[in-house]
């Protein structure tokens, strides 16, 4: 039975009732929800008040204006996830959302991105998640919580049994966190994905990746795994390799953004071999060069046949390797997506490409280069699709439908809420 609620209502009501001002961007947004003829009971919405893409500048949301809008959620049964990325939230925002998540029993999807959340906060938020049992997906990117705001969020895994998705990206975390979050997930059996990108490390041993790899010898639950800008050399992706023959969970490996060379891909080429679970694995700007590529096209073309989507975006990969990643698209018809831009484009790379965007081995839409012809020769131009293609923002226009748009959230189904 379709319930028509009365957001907006209750949201002017609440803020005479607090003193505060309307916010017109969170009135605009839950007179939108009110009209929505898909709530049900049984089915919930996301409110997104997103304060980035919008065409028209917005009044982004302040600490006031999240006590006004959580007092108006108390009782709201079908709001089930809220998206509250790119505002202006300090701790005391953090501290309205604390209370709301220790009271709140249907919210499963929380954005805080790119707020102004610090440690302090990251505390209040995680004491709070030791009380929630519903909320399912967090992402805390970009908010500076620290080494020690990270350390809340380590002990908070050790109690909470419900949060499967933990983002923790650009947050400043720092060796002892990450060391402590890996010493934790070998125990923890909820979280399915988490994002641990851009730490600050100033340590060359990589002893932050041993203890990843530990972990990853004992978890069996563990879906994603992000670990961009780890400063992750060759020694490290063999202990990740090593530690991966034993786990048969992660299906998206993300090493984007470090330092590994050919050495290091022959490792994970190694691996390619005989795992049959991974089936996303981005080595985004790293330098893996044509030896690494044609490591990985032998293990592609002949033995594995789970990898879906491959980025090797950025790799200083010229011609010859390019057109061995084409080769082994012809023999595994599993790899679905590929991303090769910013490489070393030459005239056998863009007709190899095209062939197979034209013969319909490669869907437009599941890679980031579309050929063009001028005066006779085939050329490559760039498209905006990759792995996390929104990962910072969503569509405008709608839902977005397109697996090559978001190709992690749909290959390893982690849902939003």
């Amino acid at each position: 039975m379709s319930v028509r609620p009365d957001l907006h209502q209750h949201y002017v009501r609440a803020c005479q009732n607090l003193g505060q001002p309307e916010n017109p961007f969170i009135a605009l947004v839950l007179q939108e929800a009110d009209k929505n003829d898909k709530i049900r009971w049984t089915k919930g919405i996301t409110l997104k008040i997103a304060g980035n893409n919008h065409r028209e500048p917005v009044q982004r949301v302040a600490d006031d204006h999240l006590q006004v809008l959580t007092s108006v959620l108390h009782s709201t049964v079908f709001v089930t996830g809220l998206d509250l990325r790119w505002n202006v939230l300090t701790d005391d925002g953090a501290k309205h959302m604390a209370t709301f998540l220790q009271e709140n029993s249907t919210l499963q999807y929380l954005n805080l991105m790119f707020n102004d959340i610090g440690t302090s906060g990251a505390e209040l938020i995680a004491r709070a998640l030791h009380k929630n049992e519903t909320l399912v997906y967090l992402r805390m990117t970009g908010n500076k919580i620290g080494n020690e705001g990270g350390m809340f969020f380590a002990s908070m895994l050790q109690i909470n049994s419900t949060l499967e998705k933990l983002d923790l990206g650009d947050s400043d975390i720092g060796t002892q966190c990450l060391i402590a979050i890996a010493t934790v997930l070998t125990q923890n059996k909820s979280v399915k994905a988490i994002n641990l990108n851009r730490p600050l490390l100033y340590s060359q041993e990589e002893e932050t990746t041993v203890h990843i790899a530990l972990m990853l010898k004992n978890n069996s639950s563990l879906v994603e795994l992000h670990l961009r800008k780890h400063e992750m050399k060759n020694f490290g992706v063999e202990r990740l390799c090593e530690a991966l023959y034993e786990n048969s969970s992660l299906r998206y490996l993300d090493l984007s953004c470090n330092k590994i060379t050919c050495d290091g891909v022959k490792f994970l080429a190694e691996l390619l071999k005989r795992n049959q679970t991974l089936e996303i694995l981005d080595l985004h700007a790293n330098r893996i060069e044509d030896d690494g590529a044609i490591y990985l096209r032998e293990a592609l073309a002949l033995y594995n046949r789970s990898l879906r989507a491959l980025s090797v975006v950025s790799n200083n990969i010229s011609g010859k390797g390019l057109v061995a990643l084409s080769d082994a698209m012809k023999t595994n018809m599993e790899l679905s997506y590929i991303y090769i831009w910013g490489n070393k484009f030459d005239e056998a790379t863009c007709m190899a490409f095209s062939e197979l965007i034209q013969t319909g081995r490669l869907k437009p839409n599941c890679t980031d280069v579309e050929p063009y012809e001028v005066d006779g020769r085939v050329h490559l131009a760039e498209l905006s699709h990759g792995l996390q293609k929104h990962y910072y923002w969503t569509p405008n226009y709608g839902e977005e439908t397109n697996k090559a748009a978001n190709a992690s959230l749909e290959i390893a189904a982690i849902s939003e809420y």
